[in-house]
């Protein structure tokens, strides 16, 4: 059978994350739900990252097997698809190929970003942190280099059975100014559960002098989460980006 590639935007300020579970919507099961009115199959849809409740993407791939008996032309898979999504998840691309593209398991790198606003405001509610206290906008920003690197982020993640190493190589790590606060940033090859937002709570505490850089620094290398700072709220976060080798020909 084919692979058929989404990249996938969504709002998930009302979904319980990507991965499908029973007892709350997903971003996976509307997609699923979706894929079955279409085409009648149940073939799961994997996404290349499990974003948390109340998390965002901008550019989360997904993949799935095409029946063979199906004929609808390639280039509708995205109109079909999202005539049948609620608003708040869109089909931006899609891609067909021969290849055996695993959405999750083939892709190099994952993109994020998370924004900071001192300014209060119904338009920025679901898409950002809400800060309202002072904090060091040069020390946030000088922090963020302390994780550059390949390194275990134990410390900076929540525990995951699943897991079987907590080592990544953050390519980028960099803060820029925007309207009213700040945005993140923020490269790897793979991240591990819940790692961004901990790192996130973690330059915020050194940004409001709880901690100092030379504490991140310490605290990454003993991988060991009683120094682990509170996760920043997911609403800041989203997915933007997700990587694969140039072999493979991925064009969404």
């Amino acid at each position: 059978m084919r692979t058929l590639l989404l990249r996938v935007e969504y709002d998930g300020t009302n979904f319980g994350g990507w991965q499908f579970q029973l007892n709350a919507p997903t971003i996976q099961g509307e997609l699923e739900k979706a894929w079955h009115k279409l085409t009648g199959s149940d073939e799961r849809i994997v996404g290349a990252g499990r974003t948390d409740a109340g998390v965002h993407s901008r550019g989360q791939v997904a993949h799935i097997k095409i029946p063979d008996e199906f004929n609808i032309p390639d280039h509708k898979f995205a109109l079909a698809l999202n005539s049948r999504l609620p608003k708040s998840i869109r089909i931006t691309a899609t891609q067909v190929t021969e290849l055996d593209i695993q959405a999750r398991f083939d892709a190099i790198s994952r993109e994020y970003s998370y924004s900071i606003t001192t300014n209060q405001s119904v338009f920025n509610r679901h898409f950002s942190w809400h800060v309202n206290y002072r904090f060091d906008h040069e020390l946030l920003v000088e922090s963020a280099a302390a994780f550059l690197g390949k390194h275990n982020f134990t410390t900076f993640s929540k525990r995951n059975d699943d897991t079987l190493s907590y080592v990544c190589d953050l390519q980028i790590c960099e803060w820029t100014e925007i309207d009213n606060g700040l945005r993140l940033r923020i490269k790897a090859d793979r991240f591990v559960y819940g790692m961004v937002r901990s790192l996130v709570g973690a330059m915020m505490d050194t940004a409001t002098h709880k901690l100092t850089i030379s504490n991140l620094i310490e605290y990454l290398h003993l991988a060991d989460r009683q120094h682990n700072s509170t996760l920043a709220p997911p609403q800041g976060l989203i997915l933007e980006k997700i990587g694969y080798p140039a072999e493979l020909g991925v064009m969404i």
